[in-house]
């Protein structure tokens, strides 16, 4: 964290320098044009330092906006947050505990109404509370630039929820990615939030975890997922859905036609849940990221996911971490996979699962047919140590030797892999064009090669290469 330090010289004259009381209900620019009006009444030389009205556009959205922030800290009586300073017109802002608190995010709300480069915002743990929403609402309904915003672990409550929910109601920002995790939403903001979303088509990614939803939230969470057809990617982990919420949640989501990524984890539904689940994935075809990590799912629970699987034709990761599953559940798993000759399943995670040699083999068959797929799991120990040797041969060095022996180089040699011809490929396919390749490599160097290449968001990108090539 920075030295946040003022930077702006002091006045000549303290009491001009108070243009509105801080208690002020009056909106953003009411504010801001408060105080312009107040500093048009200094001195000449004093106010062409400092006037908010500059009538060159190309020095306002330059040095103007470092000067409108620092009127707006006077405004608001903070000291100016010197990062923001230096960053305000980068694409990516981070204001991560910063301890901004309501006014101090105020005064950054102000400077962002007319900002044209913050695309991202980060403002999680500055103790926002209600003012601060209320600032930051403000400015959304006046900026059509920033698309990010992360307001998690603020303490909103239910009036924090109200506030953001008919914002939601009649937003005509750009902005599509809302994280509110940890703010202390129970069922009564659930069902704001729901309301408000169920006409909402702009927000594509919501992330609502580490709440207290509970399971009435479930059925509110069910019925905006029958009708909402904007919402993409829902992280719903940590708030205590419990089976009744999302056999509720699962009633509205078999209709769904536009959620691709879903986030169940660490909510204990169990097997109810799973069974649930697995009439979903046997409907919906649009679902591709499913995390069902930490549920207390059994075989008998994943039975239901595996014959599902045997019909799904979209999803691709699916996660299963830290559920009592055996060895046996996992074959059947990747069983499933195997009968499906359409699965385009690409990761399955049972990270806690230990296996044998037979499962390595029933898992190479299911490979061979479905190339795209890698499955973690927990190798019992003598299987991990007489499968190291090779395992971990560095893969790159093997594909350096093929290039030289074919006398191409490696960024011809990848380019080869994507029949576009481009330096970037999704995860499933970049793993199928691997493993078909004449370079003799196996699966676990391939998952060793895709994280050295540096995975981000389900796609590899070795377009780095090219400063590289020779």
């Amino acid at each position: 964290m920075d030295n946040d330090e003022p930077l702006e010289p002091e006045t000549k004259d303290e009491s001009d320098s108070v243009s509105a009381p801080q208690s002020s209900d009056e909106t953003l620019y009411c504010e801001a044009e408060a105080s312009v009006a107040a500093e048009k009444e200094k001195p000449a030389q004093e106010s062409s330092e400092t006037d908010l009205e500059i009538e060159d556009t190309e020095k306002f959205f330059t040095t103007g906006q470092k000067e409108l922030y620092l009127e707006a800290c006077k405004l608001v009586g903070v000291v100016p947050v010197s990062y923001f300073i230096r960053n305000m017109e980068e694409s990516y802002v981070n204001l991560n505990h910063h301890g901004l608190g309501p006014n101090g995010t105020k005064a950054i709300a102000i400077a962002l109404v007319s900002n044209t480069t913050v695309l991202t915002l980060e403002l999680a743990d500055n103790c926002i509370m209600q003012e601060g929403i209320l600032s930051l609402v403000e400015m959304l309904q006046e900026n059509y630039y920033l698309q990010e915003i992360n307001i998690s672990d603020n303490d909103l409550g239910l009036e924090g929820a109200r506030i953001l929910s008919e914002f939601l109601q009649n937003n005509t920002s750009s902005l599509f990615s809302l994280q509110l995790s940890g703010n202390n939403f129970k069922k009564e903001s659930a069902e704001l939030f729901c309301q408000a979303l169920s006409n909402n088509y702009r927000i594509k990614s919501l992330d609502l975890s580490h709440n207290q939803f509970c399971d009435k939230a479930g059925e509110y969470l069910g019925q905006m997922l029958a009708i909402n057809v904007g919402l993409q990617s829902l992280d719903l982990s940590w708030n205590h859905l419990y089976i009744r919420g999302v056999v509720a949640l699962c009633n509205g989501l078999r209709s769904n036609v536009s959620l691709k990524k879903l986030d169940l984890s660490m909510n204990s539904f169990g097997n109810e849940g799973a069974a649930a689940l697995g009439e979903v994935l046997r409907l919906n075809s649009y679902l591709t990221y499913l995390d069902l990590s930490s549920n207390n799912i059994t075989n008998d629970g994943l039975s239901k996911i595996s014959r599902a699987l045997e019909l799904n034709e979209s999803l691709k990761v699916l996660k299963l971490f830290l559920n009592p599953i055996s060895m046996d559940g996992a074959v059947l798993l990747i069983l499933s996979i195997k009968r499906n000759p359409k699965s385009k399943m690409e990761d399955i995670d049972i990270s806690n699962v230990l296996v044998s040699e037979q499962f390595v083999k029933i898992l190479d068959g299911v490979c061979a047919i479905h190339p795209q797929l890698d499955v973690l799991y927990k190798s019992v120990q003598a299987l991990s140590a007489k499968k190291t040797p090779f395992t971990w041969t560095n893969p790159v060095k093997l594909i350096q030797s093929y290039a030289d022996q074919n006398k191409i180089s490696i960024l011809d040699f990848f380019r080869s892999l994507n029949p576009s011809g481009e330096l970037m490929m999704p995860v499933g396919e970049f793993r199928k064009a691997m493993i078909q390749n004449k370079v003799p490599i196996n699966r676990y160097q391939v998952r060793e090669l895709i994280k050295k290449l540096g995975e981000k968001t389900g796609m590899v990108d070795f377009s780095f290469l090219t400063m590289t090539r020779s």
